[in-house]
């Protein structure tokens, strides 16, 4: 297989792995003003995904740091065209991160309010500019031959961009619903057992509706249709999201939120594959698109990047195995460090 192949699919795979676990405590902080009805609900939330979202992150920079290095024209052209979006995403993710930190130094009602308040903006928002983002990539940007984008964000505010973006926000609130299960108990575990039953129906309902919609905006059924052995992989994805209802109906959420967590990996790859061998496809002119073979590093830098990710993922993956298995437990009150 060639490098450049073998680096499209590293790539979608820390994308998919960022989703997977940033995207539960994503959306804990939305559920956050609608759960956390108290000062000990709110703590216990808090410290749910407390010691975990910042590891979650290192994905993000990784997926980001991958894009630099193995496709550095996909890196500039996104990140240029993309600007806003990304620029609120930044901000988004910095807020919610600075809110952990900072909620805890005052009584204050307003400073709490206001610090609440940020911890769901920094949740929702992000989640719902990752979803608009991934969608328009999957449909295609209005991008030239020169890679500048020719519109703005409300070009990005498409009905396929927002239905990306519910999408995101609703299979990430289900995600965080099933974590609280897990790691809460009594008044907070029942709401999240409530809210991940409401949560389920409506974020399947959306997610096929954008699975048949993809096959009007996109291109991304190509690939599908020339080898439909592929068609596997979105099946996947309803067979584990079915999964993670069943096991929430038994009680048994650990499992349940891992089903919820190789749905999203699935649904994932379901873009991801449809878009190969793209990586930025253009709606201009298809001669303008970014793919793996036009916008990839040199063969040296693509293998040498290879040894140190064969290296260094597998430390990232023991830590974060060690750092969740740690953290297994219901949150107590003596366990509040926020």
């Amino acid at each position: 297989m060639e490098l450049q192949v073998i680096w499209f699919f590293i790539w979608g795979l820390l994308w998919a792995a960022f989703f997977m676990t940033d995207g539960f405590d994503l959306g804990v902080g939305t559920l956050y003003p609608f759960l956390g009805s108290d000062e000990t609900d709110k703590r216990k939330m808090i410290n749910a995904i407390g010691p975990l979202w910042d590891g979650n992150e290192v994905w993000l920079i990784t997926a980001g740091g991958v894009t630099f290095a193995a496709f550095p024209l996909v890196y500039a052209t996104m990140f240029s065209s993309l600007y806003t979006p990304l620029m609120f995403i930044l901000f988004g993710l910095i807020i919610r991160g600075v809110s952990f930190e900072f909620r805890g130094l005052s009584d204050s009602a307003l400073w709490k309010k206001t610090w609440d308040t940020c911890i769901f903006v920094g949740s929702f928002v992000p989640a719902l500019l990752f979803g608009v983002a991934f969608a328009n990539i999957f449909m295609g940007l209005p991008i030239d031959g020169e890679g500048i984008l020719h519109g703005n964000l409300f070009t990005l505010l498409n009905p396929y961009g927002i239905m990306g973006g519910v999408l995101f926000v609703l299979l990430f609130m289900q995600h965080g619903a099933l974590w609280l299960c897990i790691r809460t108990e009594e008044g907070l575990q029942q709401k999240a057992i409530q809210t991940a039953r409401m949560l389920w129906p409506v974020a399947l309902s959306v997610l096929a509706v954008f699975v048949i919609a993809s096959w009007f905006y996109t291109d991304l059924y190509a690939n599908y249709l020339a080898m439909p052995l592929l068609f596997t992989v979105p099946v996947l994805a309803v067979a584990a999201f079915i999964g993670a209802r069943i096991f929430l109906g038994k009680g048994r959420y650990f499992p349940a939120w891992g089903m919820s967590a190789a749905g999203i990996v699935a649904t994932t790859f379901f873009g991801i594959i449809g878009l190969f061998p793209n990586l930025f496809p253009s709606s201009l002119d298809p001669a303008y698109s970014l793919n793996a073979m036009n916008s990839a590093s040199s063969p040296l830098t693509l293998t040498i990047m290879l040894w140190v990710v064969v290296c260094l993922i597998p430390l990232v993956i023991a830590y974060q195995a060690w750092a969740y298995y740690t953290f297994r437990f219901k949150v107590e009150k003596e366990d509040f460090t926020y």
